[in-house]
């Protein structure tokens, strides 16, 4: 990942771990630095999130995005799987920042984008 953004690859099924060990901490870090670029790499073994990490999302993400809106930079997905595609397209305006789909193929420049 390039200097000042943050890389998930989100695989298999999400736990309440995942989130208090690896993505929370890690946002928590990019928006105290001010600016949250961060790139999301969904696959076709993504089998979606425990229920105890729906809770632990709405505990440690949702305040950070919400609290720090002006942090949010840009955000990143990176999938071929159309539903998530086309979640992500559905449900922008909800996320703070500017958002942009890419497909596997585009991770590079997905790299690029979020780093300006």
């Amino acid at each position: 990942m390039p200097a000042g953004t943050v890389g998930f690859d989100l695989d298999g099924r999400i736990t309440a771990e995942d989130y208090r060990d690896l993505l929370v901490p890690a946002l928590r870090t990019a928006v105290e630095s001010g600016s949250v670029r961060v790139v999301i790499a969904v696959g076709p073994e993504y089998e979606g999130f425990e229920l105890s990490a729906v809770k632990a999302d709405l505990e440690g993400l949702v305040p950070l995005a919400l609290e720090h809106r002006a942090a949010w930079r840009r955000i990143a997905a990176v999938t071929d799987v159309e539903w998530i595609a086309k979640a992500v397209e559905m449900f922008r305006w909800l996320m703070p920042g500017e958002v942009r789909v890419f497909g596997f193929d585009e991770l590079a420049l997905a790299k690029l984008w979020v780093a300006e």
